[in-house]
C-alpha cells in the first residue's frame, strides 16, 4: 500500500547518509518516527532492531509475518518482537512492499550461491559485526545477528515455494516510514551484494532521517 509522507526534513533530529555497502546504527525512542529513503533506487537496506532497554528482545521475522499475514512488509504493517510485542509501525511507504525472507548476505552464502571466488567479497554480515564491535553502548554481540528485513528489496516466492532475487521495485526517491512503539537499537547494513541484482549491481548510498513523534509537521 503506497502512502505518502509530508515530513520536513529540515526538522528532523537527525538527518545523515549512510554510504554505500556501508553499517549504520542508531537507538530510536519510542514515538520517534525514522525514515529510510532511497536516494538512487534499486537499493537493498538490511535492517535489524532491538529493544534498548532488553537487546534479548529483537525483531522476529516469524512473529511479523503471522502477526500481519503477510511475507511482505508496507504501510499498515507492525513489525513484532521476540516477545510479542510491537516495535515499529510502518507510518509511510512510497516503494510498496518489503522482504522478510531474503535474509543477510555473508561471504558463506556468497560462495554457496555464487562461488568460490566470491568469498572475499564484502557482505551485510560483516557490517552488521564492524557495527557491534565498534559500539559499547548497546551490549550487542555477534550471536545477536538475526533474521533480518530487507528493506526495498525485491524477494518473490516462487509457486514452489523458492526464492528470488530480483531487480528491485524502488527508484530514486522512494522511502519507508515507522513510527517506533518502543526505544529501538536500529543496525543497518547498506548492503554491498554485488552479485545480484538486489543493488542493480551498483550499491549505492541511502538517507536515513528521525523525527520527534506526532502527526506530520511541515514548516510553518
Amino acid at each position: 500500500m503506497l502512502t505518502e509522507s509530508s515530513r520536513d526534513s529540515a526538522l528532523a533530529l537527525v538527518d545523515e547518509i549512510c554510504p554505500a555497502g556501508e553499517p549504520w546504527m542508531k537507538t530510536i525512542r519510542k514515538g520517534q518516527v525514522f525514515r529510510i529513503l532511497d536516494l538512487e533506487g534499486n537499493q537493498a537496506v538490511d535492517t535489524l532492531f532491538y529493544s534498548a532497554d532488553d537487546p534479548e528482545e529483537r525483531y522476529s521475522a516469524v512473529d511479523t509475518i503471522q502477526r500481519n499475514r503477510n511475507l511482505y512488509l508496507t504501510a499498515g504493517s507492525r513489525l513484532y518482537s521476540t516477545e510479542g510485542n510491537v516495535m515499529l509501525t510502518i507510518v509511510a511507504d512510497t516503494c510498496g512492499r518489503h522482504d522478510t525472507l531474503g535474509g543477510a548476505c555473508s561471504q558463506e552464502s556468497n560462495t554457496v550461491r555464487y562461488a568460490l571466488d566470491k568469498r572475499f567479497m564484502h557482505a551485510c554480515r560483516d557490517n552488521f559485526m564492524s557495527a557491534i564491535a565498534h559500539d559499547h553502548e548497546h551490549r550487542l554481540s555477534k550471536r545477536d545477528i538475526t533474521h533480518n528485513i530487507n528493506f526495498f528489496m525485491n524477494v518473490p516466492v516462487t509457486p514452489e515455494g523458492r526464492l528470488t532475487f530480483e531487480d528491485g521495485i524502488s527508484a530514486a526517491g522512494k522511502y519507508v516510514e515507522m513510527r517506533a512503539e518502543m526505544d529501538v537499537v536500529c543496525l543497518i547494513s547498506n548492503c554491498p551484494q554485488l552479485n545480484n541484482p538486489c543493488n542493480a549491481y551498483n550499491p549505492t548510498p541511502v538517507r536515513l532521517l528521525v523525527w520527534e513523534g506526532g502527526p506530520d509537521e511541515k514548516r510553518g
